[in-house]
C-alpha cells in the first residue's frame, strides 16, 4: 500500500502546474500576465487570484499580445520579433513556435478559431496560419503606391464573416481581407483614410472599424454594414486651435471603452477622454484626466471607465463615472502602470505595475486591493475570455 502511495505523490508531483490536482480543469478563469523583459508569461486565475505557472522562452515580448483559442486552452502569443507562439495554459508548455516574420505587431484569431492572422512592421503585410498547426495558409502583403513600396500593418482585428480588417501606416489604408477561402483572400481597399492610422478597433457587435489617425486630428469610420458608403472622419477637429503637446506614448484605441451608448476614447497628445455618442458619432464632452490617457477600458458593465496614463504621470489610474462623465476615483498602484483587465463581469481589475514588479488585482465596487502578484516587469494582461468576444 506505501508503494502506492509513493507511486501516487510521484505523479501528483508531475502534474504541471497550471492543471489541478485532480488531473481536471476548466479553462473560464484563465488569463497571462506577460513578462516582457523576461520572453515569459505567467499563468494566472482569477478565482483564487493565484499565479499557476510561468512559461518561458517566447522571445522580444516587450510589445506582446495574445489570442485565445474557441476552447481557452491555448494562447497564441505575438511577439514583437515576429514570433508566434502557440502556448497549452493547462499543460503550462509552448506547443509550437515559429518565427514568422522580422517585426510584428500583434494579430487577431478568425471567427471560427481556425486561422490565425499577424500583423507585420517587416516585412509589411499579415501572414494568415492554420491555428491547429501554425502551418501558412496565406501571405498578404501590404503594397502600395506606385514604387511598390510595402506599409506597416497595424490594428489587425477579426470581423464577422470570416474577415479580419487592418489599417496600412505608411499608406494611410483601411483593408478589409475575406478568407472564406483562405488560399485566395479576397482584399477590400479603401484608400485616403488620413495620415498615419496608427491604431485600429472594431465595435463588440462587429459593425464598426475605427482608425485612430497620429498624423492628423480625427478617427476614420468605417461601416461594415455599409462599406460601400466608405470611410467618413470622425472627431475631425478635435485639438485644433490648442496647443499641441508632445506625445509621450501613442494610445491603444483596443483599450477604449463602451458605456451604453456612449465611446470614451483617449485624445492623442491631451489630458482628455473624448466621449462620443455611438449612434452619431459626434462628440458630445471632453473630460480633463490626469495625464495622457493611454488605455480607457470600460467595466463590463459599463458604468466605470478606468483610465491610465503615459510617462511621466504613469504612476496613477483614474476612474470615471460613464452616467456622471467625470472622474469620482484616483489612486496610484505604483511606478509605471502598463495595462488592466477586468474579470469577466468585472467584479475585479487587474493591473500591472511594470517598474514594482508585480500585478495587484482590485475590487472595482470598493477599490480595495486584494492581491499581488509578484511578476518580472509585468505588461500585458489577457483573460482567455476575450477568446468569446469580437475583436479582441
Amino acid at each position: 500500500m506505501k508503494t502506492w502511495m509513493r507511486i501516487i505523490a510521484v505523479i501528483v508531483g508531475l502534474v504541471p502546474a497550471a492543471v489541478a490536482a485532480d488531473g481536471v480543469r476548466g479553462t473560464g478563469d484563465l488569463g497571462i500576465v506577460v513578462e516582457r523583459a523576461a520572453g515569459s508569461i505567467q499563468i494566472v486565475e482569477t478565482t483564487g487570484r493565484t499565479s499557476l505557472g510561468r512559461v518561458t522562452g517566447l522571445g522580444d515580448l516587450s510589445h506582446a499580445t495574445a489570442v485565445f483559442s474557441r476552447d481557452g486552452r491555448h494562447a497564441y502569443v505575438f511577439g514583437r520579433d515576429g514570433g508566434l507562439s502557440k502556448v497549452d495554459l493547462l499543460l503550462a508548455r509552448i506547443e509550437k513556435r515559429i518565427i514568422q516574420a522580422g517585426n510584428s505587431i500583434g494579430g487577431a484569431i478568425s471567427q471560427d478559431g481556425a486561422l490565425i492572422a499577424v500583423a507585420n512592421y517587416e516585412p509589411g503585410g499579415v501572414r494568415v496560419f492554420d491555428a491547429r498547426t501554425l502551418e501558412a495558409v496565406a501571405d498578404i502583403p501590404a503594397v502600395w503606391g506606385e514604387g511598390g513600396a510595402r506599409s506597416k500593418v497595424v490594428g489587425l482585428v477579426d470581423l464577422p464573416g470570416q474577415r479580419f480588417a487592418f489599417t496600412l501606416y505608411d499608406a494611410g489604408e483601411i483593408w478589409i481581407a475575406d478568407l472564406a477561402d483562405p488560399k485566395t483572400p479576397a482584399l477590400v481597399k479603401h484608400r485616403g483614410i488620413g495620415k498615419l492610422p496608427y491604431d485600429g478597433l472594431v465595435t463588440p457587435d462587429g459593425r464598426y472599424y475605427l482608425a485612430g489617425l497620429f498624423g492628423e486630428d480625427g478617427v476614420a469610420l468605417l461601416d461594415l454594414w455599409k462599406p460601400e458608403e466608405g470611410v467618413r472622419r470622425i472627431l475631425g477637429d478635435y485639438g485644433r486651435g490648442a496647443e499641441k503637446l508632445p506625445v509621450y506614448k501613442m494610445p491603444h484605441l483596443r483599450g477604449w471603452a463602451k458605456a451604453g451608448d456612449l465611446v470614451f476614447l483617449p485624445a492623442i497628445g491631451r489630458h482628455e477622454v473624448l466621449v462620443v455618442d455611438a449612434r452619431s458619432w459626434a462628440e458630445v464632452a471632453r473630460i480633463p484626466v490626469h495625464g495622457q490617457p493611454v488605455f480607457v477600458m470600460a467595466r463590463p458593465d459599463g458604468r466605470q471607465v478606468w483610465v491610465n496614463f503615459a510617462h511621466p504621470l504613469n504612476d496613477t489610474v483614474q476612474v470615471i463615472d460613464a452616467a456622471r462623465l467625470k472622474v469620482v476615483h484616483a489612486f496610484k498602484p505604483g511606478k509605471a502602470v502598463l495595462h488592466m483587465e477586468f474579470t469577466p463581469r468585472g467584479e475585479q481589475v487587474w493591473i500591472s505595475v511594470r517598474d514594482e514588479d508585480r500585478v495587484d488585482v482590485f475590487d472595482t465596487r470598493d477599490f480595495r486591493r486584494l492581491a499581488s502578484l509578484p511578476a518580472d516587469k509585468p505588461s500585458g494582461i489577457l483573460f482567455a475570455a476575450r477568446a468569446h468576444r469580437i475583436g479582441l
